[in-house]
């Protein structure tokens, strides 16, 4: 088998959060959410795979390693740049056959509270293995069965469970007792202790074997079937066997001397990102002698945040349903018109941001190869451990993504966000997501590969990160660990902070006087997975806040 030819000692290293190496010719770099991640990755590119059998290697890796996010029971987005040409694969989780618009609500037309987050009926059907499957298809190099081989290995021989691993839901057993089987299977997983995953791992034989086939149509789908069944769940057999993994044409977009290449809906990220950049590049101005994280920087930010997220509440869903006005969200003439809305000495009234139009567990992973193909990759189960749903027999959780629909107008999702009917539910229709892998390139070549995790929060993060890099010139490793915060309409004037670094006293106390209510919520704001390659040099950094690892390597 493939995995016999790994070089144990590599499997064990564990490196740097951020690295780098000059004379690109010859680099490869990985940026991924765990140490096994990266080993794989590593070891799939010396083994001679590119970077998309990279990235298919590392997401069943983390499947195993990761599971509170890492998965084949969910879904996610690939955006690509292979022999000079961009490429986006959504893979995003749909509704089942039978949802409907009100399946949350109660008979008085009242959201009933954990529906869509706890248990069999809020899990879309799950898109990864098809996913992985279409990108090793179209650009792989290596046998797919190799791909799959190392995660087959973690599952059957374990892995050690890091101190972090319940990073956002530390009480999550005791949520979810008598509610699911998520106990049966997780309870033992205890930090510094090996996790064995034994169904897991015949799930996965199966799938190097057959592929997808047996995923959605053969004894994996049967599984999953009968796990529907026993609590009352949505997912048919139908269903498995309709899902497509689907290539769409990126948002592709100018900014500064840069091409940004990013998601497409039913992602509202790519555009979302596309608008925060452009926005703040046409109120530069106000920026000028501003200071990072400074009271007036965080104000200036908050006011282009708050107009994105007012248009990502009421026009963007999945394109396949509903119309989303991409080219006139993204039009010069219409950023022109938002940006000069901004007030740049006091809150806008949240009333008074309206569309401009007229008429929490993700995981992300970044590779590039030495021949300058990368992968940007964020995947998701939704919130940690997705559903709490385990497949008995099969091994693997369920995502709990139905939540990222818009169980009603007007109402907040767990994360807080406000939609309405372009992100309805409907039989067949993909739930819009935040998820932002992207790109930069110049020159025909790309210079950054950067993603996250982290719900309504991720563009943002990437946002501020960029800017930090960019506006700012801060190292690749500072521009990452720098303090990041987020404000996103609704709830009013509220400007979300992050325990792991939050704002200075002074900053907060300037924001208040301003009229700003702040908050610190229980878990830190993105895992940013980084590459960036400028002037013949290759880093990669691994956020900080997390558990990730960050290798560049000549081979």
């Amino acid at each position: 088998m493939f995995y016999s030819r790994f070089n144990a000692s590599l499997l064990l290293l564990l490196t740097l959060s951020c690295s780098a190496l000059s004379n690109e010719n010859s680099i490869g770099a990985v940026a991924s959410p765990d140490q096994y991640g990266a080993a794989v990755a590593e070891q799939i590119m010396r083994s001679g795979g590119n970077a998309v059998d990279a990235a298919v290697a590392t997401a069943f890796t983390l499947a195993v390693t990761y599971p509170e996010a890492g998965n084949i029971g969910g879904g996610g987005f690939m955006t690509i740049w292979f022999d000079g040409k961009p490429y986006f694969l959504d893979y995003r989780e749909t509704a089942p056959g039978s949802a409907h618009r009100d399946m949350y609500l109660d008979e008085d037309k009242q959201v009933i509270d954990e529906l869509s987050l706890v248990g069999h009926k809020a899990s879309g059907v799950p898109g990864t293995v098809m996913g992985l499957w279409q990108a090793h298809q179209r650009f792989g190099k290596l046998p797919w069965a190799d791909l799959v081989a190392p995660a087959i290995h973690y599952a059957q021989n374990g892995f050690a469970v890091a101190e972090n691993q319940y990073q956002y839901r530390a009480d999550l057993l005791q949520q979810l007792e008598g509610k699911t089987n998520f106990g049966k299977y997780f309870s033992a997983m205890q930090s510094g202790q090996t996790f064995k995953q034994p169904e897991l791992a015949a799930t996965l034989s199966r799938i190097a074997e057959k592929g997808p086939a047996d995923f959605y149509q053969g004894e994996t789908a049967d599984l999953l079937i009968a796990q529907m069944q026993r609590g009352g769940g949505l997912i048919t057999k139908a269903d498995l066997a309709a899902y497509k993994a689907g290539w769409r044409e990126p948002v592709i977009t100018n900014w500064q001397q840069y091409q940004l290449i990013t998601t497409a809906p039913p992602s509202s990220g790519g555009i979302a990102l596309s608008q925060l950049l452009g926005l703040k590049q046409r109120r530069n101005g106000d920026f000028k002698n501003v200071t990072l994280n400074s009271s007036q920087y965080v104000h200036l930010v908050a006011e282009i945040e708050k107009r994105v997220f007012a248009d990502r509440a009421d026009y963007l869903g999945d394109p396949d349903f509903t119309a989303v006005p991409q080219q006139q969200l993204l039009a010069a003439d219409y950023l022109d018109k938002r940006a000069s809305e901004i007030n740049p000495a006091a809150i806008s009234a949240t009333a008074a941001v309206n569309p401009g139009l007229e008429g929490y567990h993700t995981t992300h992973f970044s590779v590039l190869d030495k021949h300058g193909n990368a992968v940007s990759n964020t995947y998701t189960l939704n919130l940690d451990f997705g559903s709490g749903v385990v497949v008995e027999g099969a091994g693997f959780l369920l995502n709990n993504e139905m939540d990222d629909f818009s169980a009603k107008a007007g109402v907040p999702n767990a994360f807080g966000v406000v939609g309405n009917a372009a992100n309805a539910i409907a039989p067949g229709k993909r739930m819009l997501s935040s998820m932002t892998p992207s790109l930069l390139v110049q020159n025909n070549e790309v210079e950054l590969v950067i993603g996250t995790p982290g719900g309504s929060t991720i563009f943002t993060s990437i946002f501020q990160v960029m800017t930090n890099l960019y506006h700012f010139n801060l190292p690749l490793a500072d521009a990452v660990a720098a303090p990041r915060f987020h404000h996103q309409l609704l709830p009013e004037n509220q400007i979300t902070m992050e325990p792991y670094a939050p704002l200075s006293d002074e900053v907060q106390r300037q924001l208040k006087e301003r009229g700003y209510n702040l908050v610190t919520q229980s878990w830190n704001l993105g895992d940013i997975q980084v590459i960036k390659r400028t002037h013949g040099k290759v880093e990669a950094a691994a956020d900080p806040r997390s558990r990730g690892v960050a290798k560049v390597f000549s081979y």
